[in-house]
Protein backbone atom coordinates (compact mmCIF):
# COMPACT_ATOMS: atom_id res chain seq x y z
CA UNK A 1 0.00 0.00 0.00
CA UNK A 2 1.61 3.67 -0.97
CA UNK A 3 0.29 7.09 0.51
CA UNK A 4 -1.50 9.46 -2.17
CA UNK A 5 -2.60 13.07 -2.12
CA UNK A 6 -6.58 13.22 -1.93
CA UNK A 7 -7.87 16.38 -3.10
CA UNK A 8 -11.02 18.05 -1.59
CA UNK A 9 -13.69 20.02 -2.19
CA UNK A 10 -13.61 23.18 -0.63
CA UNK A 11 -13.80 23.41 3.29
CA UNK A 12 -14.77 19.65 2.89
CA UNK A 13 -11.22 17.95 4.46
CA UNK A 14 -12.74 16.57 7.63
CA UNK A 15 -15.98 15.24 5.94
CA UNK A 16 -13.67 13.18 3.08
CA UNK A 17 -11.28 12.32 5.85
CA UNK A 18 -14.62 10.59 8.09
CA UNK A 19 -16.02 9.22 4.44
CA UNK A 20 -12.66 7.91 3.46
CA UNK A 21 -12.10 6.09 7.04
CA UNK A 22 -15.85 4.35 7.20
CA UNK A 23 -14.71 2.64 3.66
CA UNK A 24 -11.70 0.84 6.36
CA UNK A 25 -8.71 3.23 4.60
CA UNK A 26 -5.96 4.66 6.45
CA UNK A 27 -5.98 8.70 6.67
CA UNK A 28 -4.25 11.31 7.90
CA UNK A 29 -5.21 14.85 7.65
CA UNK A 30 -2.91 17.07 9.61
CA UNK A 31 -4.22 19.82 11.28
CA UNK A 32 -2.50 23.74 12.22
CA UNK A 33 -2.95 24.77 15.64
CA UNK A 34 -2.29 28.76 15.44
CA UNK A 35 -3.69 32.10 17.04
CA UNK A 36 -5.50 34.25 14.79
CA UNK A 37 -7.22 37.87 15.22
CA UNK A 38 -10.73 37.63 14.23
CA UNK A 39 -13.08 40.42 14.35
CA UNK A 40 -10.30 42.66 16.95
CA UNK A 41 -10.29 39.24 19.03
CA UNK A 42 -7.31 36.81 19.46
CA UNK A 43 -8.25 33.23 18.87
CA UNK A 44 -7.40 29.92 18.74
CA UNK A 45 -8.19 28.12 15.49
CA UNK A 46 -7.47 24.51 14.20
CA UNK A 47 -7.35 24.50 10.12
CA UNK A 48 -5.71 21.86 8.11
CA UNK A 49 -2.22 22.40 7.90
CA UNK A 50 -2.64 22.14 3.65
CA UNK A 51 -6.45 23.39 2.69
CA UNK A 52 -8.13 21.22 0.81
CA UNK A 53 -5.88 18.09 0.92
CA UNK A 54 -5.82 14.88 2.63
CA UNK A 55 -3.34 11.91 2.90
CA UNK A 56 -5.13 8.33 2.40
CA UNK A 57 -2.83 5.21 2.60
CA UNK A 58 -4.57 2.09 0.13
CA UNK A 59 -3.83 0.03 -2.77
CA UNK A 60 -5.25 1.77 -5.83
CA UNK A 61 -6.43 -0.96 -7.91
CA UNK A 62 -8.84 -2.08 -4.80
CA UNK A 63 -9.67 1.07 -3.57
CA UNK A 64 -9.36 3.78 -5.94
CA UNK A 65 -12.83 4.23 -6.62
CA UNK A 66 -13.92 4.34 -3.10
CA UNK A 67 -11.61 7.08 -2.33
CA UNK A 68 -12.44 8.79 -5.79
CA UNK A 69 -16.32 9.15 -4.98
CA UNK A 70 -16.17 9.44 -1.26
CA UNK A 71 -18.18 12.54 0.17
CA UNK A 72 -15.99 15.74 0.13
CA UNK A 73 -13.50 14.49 -2.37
CA UNK A 74 -12.61 15.92 -5.21
CA UNK A 75 -9.86 13.91 -7.06
CA UNK A 76 -6.87 11.93 -6.21
CA UNK A 77 -3.84 13.81 -7.16
CA UNK A 78 -2.43 12.82 -10.14
CA UNK A 79 0.72 13.83 -12.65
CA UNK A 80 1.00 12.35 -16.01
CA UNK A 81 -0.25 8.68 -16.22
CA UNK A 82 -1.80 8.12 -12.69
CA UNK A 83 -2.10 9.13 -9.17
CA UNK A 84 1.64 10.55 -7.70
CA UNK A 85 2.82 7.82 -4.69
CA UNK A 86 4.24 9.81 -1.82
CA UNK A 87 7.18 9.12 0.37
CA UNK A 88 5.97 7.29 3.44
CA UNK A 89 8.82 9.07 4.97
CA UNK A 90 7.10 12.58 3.89
CA UNK A 91 4.08 11.49 6.04
CA UNK A 92 6.23 10.12 9.23
CA UNK A 93 7.79 13.45 9.63
CA UNK A 94 4.78 15.36 9.28
CA UNK A 95 3.42 13.01 11.99
CA UNK A 96 6.76 13.94 13.97
CA UNK A 97 5.75 17.09 14.55
CA UNK A 98 2.32 16.44 15.73
CA UNK A 99 1.91 18.26 19.72
CA UNK A 100 -1.56 16.76 21.34
CA UNK A 101 -2.53 15.77 17.69
CA UNK A 102 -1.74 19.26 16.06
CA UNK A 103 1.27 20.84 14.14
CA UNK A 104 1.86 24.39 16.06
CA UNK A 105 3.56 27.30 14.14
CA UNK A 106 6.11 28.83 16.75
CA UNK A 107 6.33 32.14 15.88
CA UNK A 108 10.03 34.24 15.49
CA UNK A 109 10.44 36.68 18.13
CA UNK A 110 12.89 39.45 17.50
CA UNK A 111 15.28 40.25 20.03
CA UNK A 112 16.46 43.44 21.20
CA UNK A 113 18.07 46.05 18.83
CA UNK A 114 17.20 43.99 15.35
CA UNK A 115 16.06 45.50 12.26
CA UNK A 116 12.06 44.42 11.66
CA UNK A 117 9.61 45.44 9.11
CA UNK A 118 6.35 46.91 9.91
CA UNK A 119 3.78 44.89 8.01
CA UNK A 120 -0.07 46.56 8.57
CA UNK A 121 -1.41 49.70 9.01
CA UNK A 122 -0.23 53.28 7.59
CA UNK A 123 3.50 52.69 8.62
CA UNK A 124 3.52 49.54 6.44
CA UNK A 125 6.86 48.63 4.65
CA UNK A 126 8.86 50.77 7.42
CA UNK A 127 12.34 49.73 9.22
CA UNK A 128 11.86 50.17 12.90
CA UNK A 129 14.39 48.45 15.72
CA UNK A 130 12.82 46.53 18.16
CA UNK A 131 13.14 47.50 21.50
CA UNK A 132 10.84 44.94 23.74
CA UNK A 133 8.03 42.86 24.44
CA UNK A 134 5.41 44.64 25.93
CA UNK A 135 2.71 42.36 28.23
CA UNK A 136 -0.72 43.31 27.43
CA UNK A 137 -2.10 41.69 24.15
CA UNK A 138 0.91 41.03 22.02
CA UNK A 139 1.96 44.32 21.94
CA UNK A 140 5.42 45.31 20.82
CA UNK A 141 7.83 48.24 21.54
CA UNK A 142 9.82 49.71 18.25
CA UNK A 143 12.13 52.75 17.09
CA UNK A 144 10.75 54.34 14.03
CA UNK A 145 13.49 55.89 12.60
CA UNK A 146 12.92 57.79 8.79
CA UNK A 147 13.10 61.40 7.64
CA UNK A 148 15.28 62.11 10.63
CA UNK A 149 12.60 61.79 13.26
CA UNK A 150 12.51 59.22 15.79
CA UNK A 151 9.43 57.64 17.33
CA UNK A 152 8.76 54.72 19.75
CA UNK A 153 5.82 53.16 19.06
CA UNK A 154 3.86 50.58 20.23
CA UNK A 155 2.51 48.05 17.84
CA UNK A 156 0.78 44.65 17.76
CA UNK A 157 2.93 41.70 17.50
CA UNK A 158 1.65 40.84 13.96
CA UNK A 159 2.42 44.12 12.64
CA UNK A 160 5.43 43.06 12.57
CA UNK A 161 8.39 40.88 10.86
CA UNK A 162 11.96 40.06 10.56
CA UNK A 163 13.30 40.50 7.59
CA UNK A 164 13.61 37.31 6.17
CA UNK A 165 10.55 36.59 6.73
CA UNK A 166 8.65 39.37 4.50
Amino acid sequence: MHWYAVSTKPHQEKQAELHIKQCGIECFLPLLKESKIIRRMRKTVIEPLFPGYLFARFELERHYRAVSYATGVRRIVEFGSGPVKLDATMIDAIKERLNNGYVTLMPIRPVHGQVVYIKGGPLAGLEAVFVREMTERNRVLVLLNTLGFHAKLTLNIDQVSLPQAL
